[in-house]
């Protein structure tokens, strides 16, 4: 300065000191001007600046003139540092900050990106910041500060089929293919949230439906998950899987039809009518009320008794009950007893007893009351022993009194309790896990999906509803290469269910001598028998059933009141009830069950119905119609409106029995963890009074099959199509109603049957090609 002072100027954010070796620059503006700027660059960056200083004294123009100190000595490029001020001095100053570095000799700066000093793939930016950079995030799958990443395993969030499957990547995964008989998209991805939010999902091939030769041709091909068995020959046909399936008599090789023109013909059964016609096949007749008799009498060769006119036209009874052989039956007969007491009036419909006494006052006189004394309501009667079981010291008719049984209800006689819950094996709903007040408990593991705890299942892996052991070697014949346990396997055994070693066949037909037209060996011919492939099922019987109550806490109506009739063929339900079931204990596989409906009455409109696949009392499908659209009367615990379409509808229900699920029952669509609505009749139209209708299902579990089509007189007027369903695979058969009285249920027919229909390939085919797309 003038006054020989050095004027000194702090910049005071500079950080210099950091280990490397660093270029500086410090750069004087506005020398001409009342105030002066300084800047100072490193590496020639910008790293700080002081605005508003005071003037310096006129430089001189010898360069030789100036001096810069650097902490306490000269700086000793004088030389190089003459040149910047001679710039300084004569340059413009809108070009000295573009030529001061190279100007004063310093090379271009090395980038602090180069090289680059961040994770591969990881975007690098130059920052004034300790160390001179700054790292984008990590790529995806990857976790960490940019400089150093470290790959996420997103194999434990399980994203592929099976554990096993899986192939953590470096920023991913890849899904093994899915493992053999299965079938799905394959799948691979990046990042936790892609692996949390996304499943690997293996479908099972049928390889019954896409490997054409998977079994000997016209023989019986179970899907299983992931495989197949082979089984027997189809019906119509014998053999086995060595010798091949060749076709009995059949239908197509007759040179004439015997059939009338309004009945099919079938080579394993008697011919049979259409619906809405009877007789024996040969001959058929108009059936107004479809229970299999003709509404005028057929002039067949046979004298076949469906060829015998029916006794009551317009009202379903399939067993042409007459209890007063008037040639009325008691359906449509007005006084069905003949005691001059119309059936309105009379305390026993159907014995007479002019005197109507009645000791115990519960509607039922005592000529027909089966405990006369005791009032009972229901008439119930569980060892069909003619006393009811009010009255009756033995109910199941086990020899164990009542008082000491630990089943009542259910036969019984070892009294066997594993639990030792004071609830026998034979009711307890959890034998192995004690309950004795029997509330609801979490079943163990069910991995088949057949409604049975693995612990319990005789295949735990295959659906087995029925259970069938015909060797009672506690291994199922679905999962039991030699069901007869006769050292012969299955797939080379002429006779599968029937001890055979010789396999003797004199014929040379397929069939072993010992099971030629009795399959199952049960003295019923395969002809007739509707479950030939086993001896515990041989003719329709409703005659043991379990009733269910769906409200048990509500008092809104009563509970159903079930008559079988018909020797377990026909059911009727009498009351205006709460919903319930008639529930047979046969379980089933594959099963076809068909039957008539018919509302005998003109003063109510809820719902009727059949159920299938029943499991549990929350677990169940539902075939279900009401005549009009209503709101439910009780709006607790929530909101339920019915539509008058045909519904099916598939019932897993958290809550079970109780409000909850009678709502949901009651209300036409989804109700979430109670039922889901599977198919509803889009006609939306209900049934009508005294009309006769004909349901027909198949359903086949090991695939979940479900088809259901409807009649009216001759005319098919409501198909569900192909229903994929497995809810539940495989249960028992019975009929539903809910707040509707004098519902017939008449010619009620199943048979066992586990041959996947044709339709099914066709609309498997199209699923598996909307999938792929």
């Amino acid at each position: 300065r003038a006054d020989g002072r050095i004027h000194t100027v702090n910049l005071q954010s500079a950080h210099l000191s950091e280990g490397r070796t660093t270029s500086i620059i410090l750069r004087l503006g506005g020398l001409r001007r009342d105030n002066m700027n300084m800047e100072l660059y490193v590496n020639c960056r910008l790293a700080d600046s002081s605005q508003g200083l005071p003037p310096l004294v006129a430089l001189p123009r010898e360069a030789e003139q100036v001096e810069f100190r650097h902490g306490q000595k000269a700086y000793g490029r004088m030389q190089v540092i003459s040149l910047i001020y001679l710039f300084l001095i004569t340059l413009p100053e809108d070009l000295i900050e573009a030529s001061v570095c190279v100007s004063a000799g310093f090379h271009e700066p090395r980038s602090r990106c180069s090289p680059h000093p961040c994770y591969k793939g990881v975007s690098c930016t130059e920052s004034l910041n300790y160390p001179g950079f700054t790292c984008g995030p990590c790529p995806p799958g990857t976790t960490g500060n940019g400089t150093h990443c470290q790959d996420m395993d997103e194999c434990e969030l399980q994203p592929c089929f099976s554990p096993d499957s899986c192939v953590n990547t470096v920023g991913g995964f890849i899904c093994h293919p899915c493992p053999p008989g299965l079938w799905g998209a394959p799948l691979s991805g990046t990042g936790m949230d892609y692996a949390k939010t996304h499943r690997q999902d293996c479908v099972d091939i049928d390889e019954c439906l896409d490997l054409p030769d998977a079994c000997v041709m016209n023989s019986v091909c179970i899907n299983t998950l992931g495989s197949y068995k082979c089984g027997g020959c189809k019906p119509g046909f014998l053999g086995n899987q060595t010798s091949g399936c060749f076709p009995r008599q059949s239908c197509a090789a007759l040179t004439f039809n015997p059939c009338d023109s309004n009945a099919h013909c079938t080579m394993e059964r008697n011919g049979e009518c259409n619906v809405g016609w009877a007789g024996n096949g040969n001959t058929c007749g108009p059936d107004t009320d479809i229970d299999g008799y003709p509404d005028r009498p057929l002039p067949c060769m046979d004298n076949h008794k469906h060829c015998k006119q029916d006794n009551c036209v317009s009202t379903p009874n399939s067993g042409q009950e007459d209890a007063d052989n008037d040639g009325i039956g008691d359906q449509c007969d007005e006084d069905a007893d003949g005691d001059r007491i119309k059936n309105v009036e009379d305390n026993c419909r159907l014995v007479p007893n002019k005197d109507q006494q009645n000791s115990d006052t519960d509607s039922f006189g005592d000529a027909c009351d089966n405990c006369p004394s005791v009032p009972n309501i229901d008439q119930k009667d569980t060892d069909s022993n003619g006393q009811g079981d009010a009255c009756d010291q033995d109910i199941d008719g086990d020899g164990i009194p009542n008082v000491l049984d630990n089943c009542p209800n259910v036969p019984n006689p070892m009294q066997t309790d594993r639990d030792r819950d004071g609830v026998g094996d034979a009711c307890d709903s959890c034998p192995e896990l004690s309950n004795p007040m029997q509330s609801a408990v979490m079943m163990s593991s069910c991995r088949d999906g057949d409604g049975l705890q693995d612990s319990r299942d005789n295949c735990p892996d295959i659906p087995n509803s029925s259970q069938l052991d015909s060797d009672n070697d506690g291994l199922g014949d679905d999962c039991d290469h030699d069901d007869d346990n006769d050292g012969v396997l299955d797939d080379y055994d002429n006779c599968r269910l029937i001890v055979n070693p010789n396999q003797k066949d004199s014929d040379v037909n397929g069939v072993g001598d010992v099971c030629e037209n009795d399959f199952d060996n049960d003295a019923v011919m395969d002809l007739v028998d509707v479950c030939p492939e086993s001896a515990e099922v041989t003719l329709t019987d409703f005659r043991a059933y379990q009733t269910v109550i769906l409200d048990p806490e509500g008092d809104a109506q009563i509970d159903p009141t079930w008559v079988v009739l018909n020797q377990g063929m026909e059911i009727v339900q009498t009351m205006n009830s709460d919903p319930g079931l008639a529930v047979g204990y046969t379980a089933f596989n594959g099963v076809d069950f068909e039957g008539t409906f018919h509302v005998n009455t003109i003063t109510d409109d809820d719902y009727a119905g059949f159920i299938f696949g029943y499991q549990d009392s929350s677990s169940f499908y539902v075939v279900m119609w009401k005549q009009t659209e209503q709101t439910y009367w009780q709006s607790v615990p929530f909101r339920a409106t019915a539509q008058p379409a045909l519904q099916l509808k598939a019932v897993k229900s958290r809550t079970g029995p109780g409000e909850f699920l009678r709502n949901a029952l009651w209300h036409t669509g989804d109700t979430a963890g109670e039922v889901k609505l599977l198919w509803k009749d889009p006609r939306n139209v209900g049934w009508k009074d005294k009309t006769s209708y004909r349901w027909h299902l198949s359903h086949r579990p090991q695939v979940g099959y479900i088809r259901v089509r409807l009649f009216e007189g001759t005319e098919m007027v409501a198909d569900s199509g192909v229903v994929v369903d497995t809810s539940m695979r495989g249960g028992r058969l019975g009929v539903f109603c809910f707040s509707q009285e004098n519902i017939i249920w008449s010619n009620l027919r199943y048979r066992c049957n586990d041959t996947v229909p044709e339709d099914f390939q066709t609309h498997r085919k199209q699923f598996m090609m909307h999938i792929q797309l």
